[in-house]
């Protein structure tokens, strides 16, 4: 078997090198002893390429990170080690194939190092306990962007291909801490919510729900104060579509940072059962746009149209990818024919010219949902008293500035906030006079 064949989760505390710990690494044995067994299991799997995603390599801010200088070094001596630098040679051959995958995903991608590239202790922690297992092969090292994390589980599936394109067995090491918040002296400060945080990634690695890490809430990954979460998600899109073996080894936080090892064995390649869905004929629609455009070019002509078809309103057409948002465009004045048109126009713009997101891929077409929400006709209300969330969605304006908030939205549960984000969308200040209007919605799924 070529490409990914190995995956896995790596702490990088500089305590856990002896001569920099001196003795404090014993607090964290379990962590240490937990390593020495991923080697062993890495080594099992005689990779042939290793890739190395660390939180705290160069970066970009709009962009993903791959080396393309030759070849890579780096030493713990600023941390006080005595151990010798560590040097790998670069795969070329693989990052050309990396950043072909990645261009023709839409995802973005820049070189972190064109002449040469000083390994951090994000990579060099984990790599001194994996060394046995990677010291005579390539090393890649990538960094990962603030783009949402759909980006990066698309760059994760992007380097999946590439890696299969290459014919090399390669394996994936994601480099990160969980919570920089567990207890009052932790260096980040103390939040309640970052055991929470842990508790939850750890159990969903454990079950390999990557649809759960996905989705786990932004308010807690913020108060975490976390540095692994998306080095995990570009693992996890890496081993999409692969038949995974999960295995927590250890997981601890003595020092009031989560440190986390855990281990996905790729058995075999596996292809998603397909699930043979009655849908509505505007999903339908939907769906049958955002392939035949993006495979093909072609926009679709509808001719039998179904009765919700034929009146004339506003759509939003929402695209969904594991469970987590990957594009939503939508009109509240119709602007089209009919609903037919209608849906057909915003589901490109969902796909294609969400400013949020890039461009969907025709490879990701297989893990996409849909829905379509047909509205009413926004009617005025005199105040927040005629709100309801659940319900209604709203409308906001203040002279030309006008913010919109469909209803029945995860995490939207009250007037205030609805109101409070459609302000923020439309950049009018929570002081500044608006009026409202309320409509309905038709939700097709």
């Amino acid at each position: 078997m070529v490409g990914i064949v190995f995956g896995c989760v790596v702490p990088h505390p500089p305590l856990l090198i002896p001569d920099i710990g001196r003795g404090q690494e014993q607090a964290i044995i379990t962590t240490i002893e937990a390593l020495d067994r991923l080697a062993q299991q890495l080594a099992d799997q005689r990779p042939e390429l290793a890739l190395l995603v660390s939180p705290h390599g160069h970066s970009h801010y709009d962009a993903m990170g791959v080396l393309t200088a030759p070849a890579c070094r780096g030493d713990l001596c600023t941390w006080g080690s005595r151990e010798p630098e560590y040097r790998f040679d670069n795969d070329l051959n693989f990052v050309q194939l990396l950043q072909e995958e990645a261009q023709n995903s839409g995802i973005p991608l820049k070189s972190i190092g064109e002449r040469h590239y000083e390994l951090d202790h994000g990579a060099l922690v984990p790599l001194h306990h994996l060394k046995k297992a990677v010291k005579d092969i390539p090393l890649v090292p990538l960094t990962f962007s603030w783009l949402p994390l759909a980006s990066h589980f698309g760059f994760g599936q992007a380097i999946n291909r590439a890696a299969q394109r290459l014919g090399k067995r390669v394996a994936f090491i994601a480099s990160g801490d969980m919570s920089h918040r567990l207890i009052p002296s932790a260096p980040a400060g103390y939040s309640p919510q970052g055991k929470v945080f842990d508790e939850q990634l750890v159990e969903a690695l454990g079950r390999f729900d990557t649809e759960a890490v996905l989705n786990i809430d932004p308010d807690l990954i913020d108060e975490a104060g976390e540095c692994g979460l998306r080095s995990i998600v570009i693992m996890l899109g890496a081993l999409e579509g692969l038949q995974i073996k999960p295995e927590v080894l250890s997981y601890e936080g003595p020092f009031g940072v989560g440190y986390l090892v855990a281990s996905f064995s790729v058995q075999a390649v596996t292809s998603k059962p397909t699930v043979d869905k009655e849908m509505h004929p505007l999903v339908r629609l939907a769906k049958d746009t955002v392939e035949n455009y993006i495979q093909n070019g072609i926009i679709p002509k509808v001719i039998e149209l179904s009765p919700e078809m034929r009146e004339r309103a506003g759509v939003f057409v929402c695209l969904k990818k594991w469970g987590q948002l990957r594009g939503c465009i939508g009109t509240f004045d119709p602007c089209c024919a009919n609903v037919a048109e209608e849906t057909i126009s915003n589901a490109i713009s969902s796909a294609c010219r969400d400013p949020r997101f890039p461009p969907v891929a025709a490879q990701e077409l297989p893990d996409l949902s849909y829905s379509v929400d047909v509205l009413t006709r926004p009617e005025p209300v005199k105040g927040p008293e005629g709100l309801d969330p659940k319900r209604y969605g709203v409308i906001v304006e203040a002279g030309l500035r006008r913010g919109l908030l469909l209803p029945d939205l995860e995490g939207v549960d009250t007037v205030e906030k609805q109101l409070d984000i459609c302000r923020m969308k439309a950049g009018i200040s929570p002081d500044e006079p608006v009026k409202l209007h309320r409509f309905e919605v038709k939700r097709y799924t």
